[in-house]
């Protein structure tokens, strides 16, 4: 098949297109518009590789997507372009709302418009995978996990466009047949991740003997998913999912922010005890300021596709926690790069309304 794979160099789309190249014989065509957080040398091997080709393109330029799909005709979209960090989403909404929203709606059109050009039996093997995220479910409280069925109530910018975004997928589908699948995954992490989310930048402010920031009490719960195997189960559900469908896809792995942070500064000083602050690395956590309007916890009921598809994840938290410290480690001098691209900055710090508060 040809694969159309929107946001290829960024964190979770290289690892698909990795993934893709490494396990399948489909076509890859990249399609990406190398924001500050894209890393195209993520692709690992790819320029070698027959089956793959890039497009430097933005999903809001109609005219671009239409020559696009008319030179690679594809079979599948996956469609991964978004922005992403909730903190630039609070300090710069707009740029979210124009990605995420207009660019997967001029995206929808552009594969409906291409759809309905096909005959009978190839829009019948067409299809449209949405790649989202749990966020668009709001904060659980201290029980209960995100089902497929549960409620849409995002709380930041980003999560309020991906679910915009959720939700036109969903309508092109029932207006239009256009025949799409969703995915909403838990927090992902490992290789490749730019260093403005949790992990990786732990990791790079530890390295520098800089403090490590957790905001308000750190008490805050996600469900941790390695990208490798978030990668895995992308492919499966565009093999096999059911159109029409949504798809959860979690780690079944959830820890508070400290608990993750304290973790990291162990690792650490088990790799690097030479390199330690006299106190280890754990004294360098310093709490700061919460997030406006940070949700409490996030949890993922990955029921569905591993009773329908048979997917588990392969990692445990502690195996994928170590193989990303032990990847920065050997991949210092990228992650030290990426401070010039705005990793590691504060950001989000615009004041909460007296309604929204800080998570306590």
């Amino acid at each position: 098949m040809n694969i159309l794979v929107t946001g290829g160099c960024g964190f979770i789309g290289s690892a698909l297109v990795r993934y893709l190249l490494r396990t399948t014989s489909h076509a890859v065509l990249n399609v990406d518009k190398l924001t500050y957080a894209s890393t195209p040398e993520a692709i690992v091997g790819a320029d070698q590789n027959p089956r793959y080709r890039f497009e430097r393109a933005d999903i809001c330029d109609a005219s671009a997507m239409q020559t696009i799909f008319r030179e690679f005709q594809p079979q599948v979209v996956m469609h991964l372009a978004a922005e992403s960090h909730v903190d630039r989403s609070i300090d710069g909404p707009l740029e979210f709302l124009n990605t995420n929203i207009m660019g997967s709606a001029v995206l929808l059109e552009v594969a409906r418009s291409y759809w309905q050009s096909l005959d009978a039996e190839r829009q019948s093997a067409f299809r449209f995978q949405h790649i989202s995220t749990d966020e668009v479910f709001g904060s659980l409280g201290a029980e209960g996990r995100f089902s497929e069925t549960s409620p849409y109530q995002p709380n930041s910018p980003y999560s309020a466009s991906k679910a915009a975004s959720d939700h036109l997928v969903r309508a092109w589908h029932h207006t239009y047949g256009l025949p799409v699948i969703v995915t909403n995954c838990s927090n992902n992490y490992g290789p490749w991740q730019f260093p403005e989310k949790l992990i990786p930048l732990i990791i790079l402010r530890a390295l520098n003997g800089e403090p490590l920031p957790v905001y308000g009490d750190g008490l805050q719960i996600r469900d941790w998913l390695y990208v490798e195997d978030h990668a895995e189960a992308l492919a499966l559900v565009m093999q096999q999912g059911e159109i029409g469908e949504t798809y959860n896809i979690g780690g079944n792995s959830e820890k508070t922010n400290i608990d993750i942070v304290q973790r990291i500064c162990e690792l650490l000083q088990e790799r690097l005890p030479a390199e330690a602050p006299a106190d280890g690395y754990a004294s360098l956590i310093t709490h700061v300021t919460d997030r406006p309007g940070h949700d409490r916890r996030y949890a993922i009921d990955a029921g569905k596709i591993e009773k329908e598809l048979g997917w588990t994840p392969r990692h445990d938290l502690d195996s994928g926690l170590a193989e990303t410290v032990d990847w920065y480690l050997q991949h210092r001098d990228w992650a030290m790069a990426t401070r010039g691209r705005g990793a590691g900055e504060r950001l989000g710090l615009t004041a909460a309304s007296p309604q929204q508060g800080q998570t306590a």
